[in-house]
């Protein structure tokens, strides 16, 4: 299987999408329960979400689910949020904290070390290549990592999480005025709530690409599910009336930190 797709723009934006991919080798899904089986922590139909916003836009996308391995973890298996529950590099629970593996079948080192290898590290030499060629076009690169997550899911947050969760790991991946982009148009969107460096700050992709002293601008957004599915559960179906009127403010969000980024690549010049 392959386990990247890419598409290439010439916008100075990027989008990734580490976990709408629902394909799992055979091997691999002979070892899930029925549980991991539902695979219930998809971001579900986010590539749909933000297909056509923005006009030349490079995506880099994982086919793989987040069960093989998770392309948003630290490959040296660091948590990203120290005391708090989440999930690890190769997950062995769900975001309830349910097991997702029949007994005896969990991955080993050896599973870990093989996906690494096998597709977290191809995803991400992709996506690091699709960066260096769009920084080389405009001087400027800004990755924008695209996820999704159930609203209610007690055993990581307590209440109901925001509708736009913006993550800039408290202000270090990117320019001030990328972060404002996003938050102005989130933070005054009809019918929506938002939050900046929430629960959400970053995945390891924002915190280890965002350099912006280099030229190399990264935000994180976690959106709710509940903004655009149908439902938060099986079948988590794509509700087109729900996602219109949130594309709307994707859009001018997207819009807005390209013509941030087009500045910066002014003002550095």
């Amino acid at each position: 299987m392959a386990v990247f797709e890419v598409v290439q723009g010439s916008s100075p934006v990027i989008l990734a999408f580490p976990h709408t991919g629902t394909e799992v080798p055979p091997e691999i899904w002979e070892r899930l329960n029925d549980n991991g089986r539902l695979l219930a922590d998809t971001d579900w139909h986010i590539h749909t979400l933000y297909a056509g916003l923005l006009p030349n836009v490079t995506t880099v996308r994982a086919t793989f689910h987040r069960y093989v391995i998770d392309a948003n973890r630290d490959p040296a298996g660091k948590s990203l949020y120290p005391g708090q529950n989440t999930t690890d590099l190769v997950p062995t629970t769900d975001f309830d904290g349910l097991s997702i593996w029949k007994d005896g079948a969990a991955p080993t080192k050896a599973d870990i070390a093989a996906r690494l290898q096998g597709f977290h590290q191809p995803y991400h030499t992709a996506l690091a290549a699709e960066i260096k060629r769009v920084k080389a076009l405009h001087g400027v690169a800004v990755l924008y990592d695209c996820h999704s997550i159930r609203s209610l899911i007690p055993f990581l947050f307590e209440g109901r999480l925001p509708d736009f969760n913006i993550g800039t790991n408290s202000g270090a991946s990117c320019d001030a005025a990328i972060e404002a982009a996003a938050a102005g148009v989130a933070q005054t969107a009809d019918g929506f709530t938002a939050v900046v460096n929430g629960r959400f700050k970053g995945g390891w992709t924002t915190r280890h690409y965002g350099r912006p002293q280099d030229g190399v601008h990264a935000i994180q957004m976690e959106l709710s599910q509940i903004s655009h599915l149908a439902t938060e559960a099986v079948p988590f179906a794509y509700d087109a009336d729900k996602a219109d009127k949130l594309r709307i403010y994707l859009q001018a969000i997207l819009t807005r930190i390209e013509a941030v980024a087009l500045a910066l690549k002014t003002k550095g010049e």
